[in-house]
């Protein structure tokens, strides 16, 4: 009877459940649909200025909600900008004899590193047209102060900072915590620079590992000083000083640093605007958004036979098929339909992943082959490119990378964890084994390796480095030898990673879409990005579909238990990865 009301309960939060998501889903789509029939192509005035804020996130790909027309939960909507389509609306804008000036408001910054990097040169792209640039924030943090610098004039709140501090990164080591609950890690890998689950094994940070976090910090923020100190006409070792010595503390000490060219409140910005803009007063004032520029500007000519691919490799490296990762079989099948397009004339790969499975960057590095045989592949690298990220990167015709891009970490490593006085410890569980062979219950997750498993996944390691190593000798034109000593996997900066023969130029996914025309021989095309990104309704139905299965499985506590052991069982065996140790986040 007690069995009986724990499943007429949980079946009863199970239902209740999906009706309550059914419900916001439904007006999701009845939302959705009365935008597909209202909404219309945004005007762009005769003459205007082009408002820009980042609110929402600029990603390697654009995203929006199926709810964003409307949204219950607005709070939630996930709408973002894909970079390619942000540099090119700036680039259009350049171009627009109706767009006179951009007003950055910069109060908050939602974009990855180099995307930061990308966005500015387009925006001095914009400066080189004669048109000026307006940057606003009632505090600057330190990327957006970056980005800010390349404007006409920089604004700040009277009360607000412009506090230059330098950049900074922390890693968690977990050793300790690890030996208290009784879990043992061994790691097996090739390079001294290969810091992959350091943080598991060692309650402290590597010297190897503190010199290339330094190193590349270093060539990040040399990145910044040296294009503010250009756009600010400011020493370098002022605005070290300024930085090393706290000089920055109020918005006073930044305009008399030279940091801001003015103090103003939000009022007096819009009394600027309207003189910068020659009218009488704000109401006259026409300003226009970056996202309805974009849809008002941005043409696709269906009739332009000759095509290049912007292909986006983003995420972790993994085996099997995801919608939100690189995963082997839909990531070779999507680069045999290019191969196979005959219309397309080139391909630029745009790559922004820490890496993941050996086996699977192989998988996809074999279809590139195929691919380049065919038509030329130019790379671009975003955040990440490092790891399986560079082994699928290694062999393009050409390699472009952004100065704060993170790329090589040419290494490898398997990790074993050993959780069973865990389980006992903590969990009062005992575990039983029955093998047929003397290894079969090798990486079970329930006791260590011996010192022959030891040697046997060390081999397999080797093995793995050995290939990457050539791999990379070959694609880049270098020695063995060469490709061993830049690598042992250590982490580069795009800067540092020009220097030494891994990549060929500096620049964004500008530079390789006009690479990519050099190099397919076309003079006009249009530009075609795969993953196809799905509508509205496909992506409505998909959420149908997830929240179905949801209520069947919460309703279910069993079914609940047997997906989470299916899981764990598909992880089970020996598994090797060539991965960046870190997602970085600088401070």
């Amino acid at each position: 009877m007690k069995n009986f009301f724990k499943i007429v309960a949980a079946t009863f939060i199970g239902s209740l459940f999906a009706l309550v998501l059914g419900t916001f889903i439904m007006i999701g789509i009845i939302g959705s649909i009365a935008s597909f029939t209202e909404s219309k192509t945004p005007k762009v005035p005769g003459s205007a200025i082009l408002s820009i804020n980042f609110a929402s996130a600029v990603t390697e790909q654009s995203k929006e909600s199926p709810f964003s027309a409307f949204n219950p939960m607005a709070s939630f909507s996930s709408n973002t900008t894909g970079i390619l389509d942000f540099v090119q609306t700036i680039d259009r804008a350049a171009a627009d004899p109706a767009i006179k000036m951009i007003y950055l408001n910069l109060n908050e910054l939602n974009a990855g590193i180099t995307h930061t990097e990308e966005i500015r040169s387009a925006f001095e792209r914009f400066r080189e047209s004669g048109k000026p640039i307006i940057s606003y924030a009632d505090n600057y943090s330190q990327n957006a102060y970056y980005l800010a610098s390349v404007s006409d004039k920089v604004y700040l709140n009277p009360a607000g900072t412009a506090t230059l501090t330098g950049l900074s990164m922390s890693s968690l080591f977990f050793k300790d915590m690890l030996d208290k609950i009784g879990v043992e890690v061994q790691l097996i890998r090739h390079g001294k620079f290969k810091a992959a689950a350091e943080q598991f094994i060692s309650n402290k940070m590597s010297a190897e590992n503190r010199e290339q976090l330094q190193s590349y910090l270093d060539a990040v923020w040399n990145t910044w000083l040296a294009d503010i100190s250009e756009s600010r006409r400011m020493p370098v070792e002022k605005i070290n000083d300024l930085t090393d010595n706290l000089k920055l503390g109020t918005a006073k000490n930044a305009l008399e640093a030279g940091i801001v060219d003015g103090l103003m409140y939000k009022d007096e910005l819009t009394d600027t605007l309207v003189h910068l803009f020659g009218v009488k007063d704000e109401k006259a004032l026409k300003t226009i958004s970056l996202s309805d520029y974009s849809k008002a500007t941005k043409k696709i000519n269906l009739k332009e036979k000759n095509k290049i691919a912007v292909i986006y490799a983003d995420g972790e490296i993994i085996m099997g098929k995801s919608d939100e990762n690189i995963a082997s079989d839909n990531f070779v099948a999507l680069l045999a339909k290019v191969r196979k397009d005959s219309s397309i004339k080139a391909v630029v790969m745009r790559v922004n992943s820490p890496g993941g499975s050996a086996q699977s960057s192989e998988i996809i590095e074999r279809e590139l082959a195929l691919l380049r045989n065919n038509k030329p592949v130019i790379v671009s690298m975003g955040d990440y490119a490092a790891s399986g990220g560079y082994w699928i990167s290694a062999n393009a015709d050409k390699i472009i990378a952004n100065n704060t891009t993170l790329t090589g970490s040419i290494g490898v490593f398997s990790l074993v964890i050993n959780a069973q006085k865990t389980l006992n410890k903590h969990l009062s569980i005992n575990t039983g084994t029955v093998n047929t062979n003397k290894h079969s219950d090798i990486m079970s997750g329930f006791r260590a390796l011996d010192s022959e498993e030891i040697a046997f996944i060390q081999s397999s390691v080797e093995i793995i480095y050995t290939d990457f190593v050539n791999l990379v000798a070959n694609g880049r034109n270098l020695s063995a030898a060469k490709v061993d000593s830049i690598g042992q996997g250590r982490i580069w900066s795009g800067a540092d990673a020009l220097k030494i023969g891994l990549t060929d130029e500096k620049g964004g996914l500008f530079e390789a879409l006009r690479t990519a025309a050099a190099m397919g021989e076309v003079e006009s095309y249009r530009v075609v990005e795969y993953p196809v990104i799905k509508s509205q309704i496909d992506k409505i139905l998909e959420m149908l579909s997830e929240s179905g299965e949801s209520a069947r499985v919460i309703a279910n506590p069993e079914l609940l238990i047997e997906k989470a052991y299916s899981k764990l069982r598909n992880e089970s065996g020996i598994k090797t990865y060539a991965r960046l140790p870190y997602n970085i986040d600088i401070r």
